[in-house]
């Protein structure tokens, strides 16, 4: 299975902070945007990895990422995406690079507590159709959200005013070959974009959509307030990191019997 990290856009919700560097290049307490995504997907186990971006500031990754060193990899793929298309457009730009294999697609901006690791190897048993990732959010209606009957998704619908759950599709999602076919036949939306949404739905109406639903904590970083957030969620989980006390767990250890 192959990686696509999505991390173009203007991030206009970030503006000002968005003027002179791309989103993903913002720091969430002490490592860049990117880094955590692109985490990710090497500690799951995937190795081969595409980043797609855009805009004035695509020659930074270049320079803050090189071929992916500090993550332990060989080599990290590129793509450019030209203006503004949506996220299906910018996943469209993974077709060469994906080659037929399926794939795991990462937003650019997603942090989360734990590993995806058990999701990704449910999808190399059985890479066909598409996967989703869900999580129960306070604010639904910034995201795609599932419509459930009896405990399967009927439907996605997109930003809904008046959501039909709590749950977000949030921005990792596992495809099969087919992704491309299914991209090339999608309308723009309003928007004048190619929708996400509208590409997991079509999945939907041929029975070919699952779900997990993610353990731990999980935010994205898109908004003030969700940038405010995953910084201080990585900073809380660092210093309970630093502050856990071995000699502790050296004890329970030599007390068993």
């Amino acid at each position: 299975m192959k990686g696509v990290v999505l991390a173009g856009g203007l991030g206009s919700r970030l503006y000002p902070l968005t003027k002179i560097t791309n989103k993903h290049l913002l720091p969430v307490y002490n490592e860049p945007m990117v880094y955590f995504p692109i985490r990710t997907l090497v500690e799951a186990g995937i190795r081969d990895i595409l980043l797609v971006t855009g805009g004035q500031n695509a020659g930074d990754f270049l320079r803050l990422l090189g071929n992916g060193e500090a993550f332990g990899l060989r080599q990290l793929n590129y793509a450019y995406q030209v203006g503004e298309g949506g996220i299906a457009e910018a996943l469209r730009l993974a077709e060469p690079f994906a080659d037929g294999e399926p794939i795991c697609v990462i937003l650019g901006d997603n942090i989360m507590e734990n590993s995806i690791n058990p999701i990704v190897e449910k999808f190399r048993i059985r890479p066909e159709g598409a996967h989703i990732v869900l999580k129960e959010v306070p604010d639904p209606n910034r995201f795609g959200v599932p419509v459930f009957d009896d405990g399967r998704v009927i439907r996605i619908e997109e930003k809904p005013k008046r959501p039909a759950s709590q749950y977000a599709v949030i921005g990792i999602y596992f495809y099969d070959s087919t992704v491309f076919r299914r991209i090339a036949n999608l309308v723009p939306s309003a928007r004048g974009e190619l929708e996400i949404t509208d590409l997991n739905n079509s999945y939907l109406a041929e029975g070919k959509l699952s779900h997990s639903i993610l353990d731990g904590w999980w935010t994205d970083a898109g908004t003030f307030e969700s940038l405010r957030l995953a910084t201080n969620l990585i900073a809380e989980t660092m210093h309970q990191k630093e502050t856990e006390d071995p000699w502790q767990e050296s004890s329970a250890v030599a007390l068993k019997p």
